[in-house]
């Protein structure tokens, strides 16, 4: 799924630390998403990070089940659960194609800041997919530079090709949302954020 594990567990704690770009766009997201869950809802997240999302909705869904390819990360995850006393929020190093969940298992799955960072991105929406319960929801939140930062794509090639930095995908919203629909999902609400560099979509698996 998302390549250069050694990179996320590099920058795991100084990740951990850093402040919300965008704190005000961040509060609208979780608000938005908080209206899709129930106090029974099982919520998948992939490329949790240090669990900040999961936690912050722990006491509005049932069961979070959330995950990432940094061994570092999750166990930062994991304090965090900890020192927070939540324990609904079960945080596992694994990658969402290896996931070990039956099809139709989620009411929500979640995907921030990850999809643009995906070598396999349509497998892994399918995957998604698949694992919705009909009706479910996919939310995700995507940073789209397809058409802008373009002087920054051949340091972060070079950097790829020489192993020091992961994939970095230059998607357009119109790209990111035609990948979705492809696979098979109706879009409910689509919000651009953070100066119209992020893609902030909610997307139905129909019933």
């Amino acid at each position: 799924m998302r390549t250069n594990k050694w990179f996320w567990d590099w920058i795991a704690k100084s990740y951990s630390k850093a402040p919300i770009g965008d704190e005000e766009a961040y509060q609208k997201k979780l608000d938005i998403t908080r209206t899709y869950l129930t106090s029974e809802s099982s919520v998948l997240e992939f490329g949790c990070g240090t669990g900040s999302t999961a936690l912050a909705h722990a006491s509005f869904a049932g069961q979070i089940r959330a995950t990432d390819v940094s061994r570092k990360m999750i166990a930062i995850a994991q304090s965090k659960a900890r020192a927070q006393g939540v324990d609904n929020v079960v945080f596992e190093r694994v990658e969402i194609e290896s996931l070990n969940a039956p099809d139709a298992s989620f009411d929500m799955i979640m995907a921030h800041s990850i999809l643009h960072l995906l070598d396999n991105k349509e497998t892994v929406l399918a995957r998604v997919y698949d694992l919705l319960k009909p009706g479910g929801v996919f939310v995700s939140s995507t940073v789209c530079i397809g058409n802008s930062f373009w002087f920054i794509k051949p340091f972060l090639m070079v950097g790829r090709f020489i192993g020091v930095l992961p994939l970095v995908r230059f998607l357009t919203q119109d790209e990111l949302v035609q990948s979705i629909v492809d696979a098979g999902f109706e879009i409910d609400q689509k919000m651009i954020m953070s100066k119209e560099k992020v893609a902030f979509i909610v997307a139905k698996k129909a019933v």
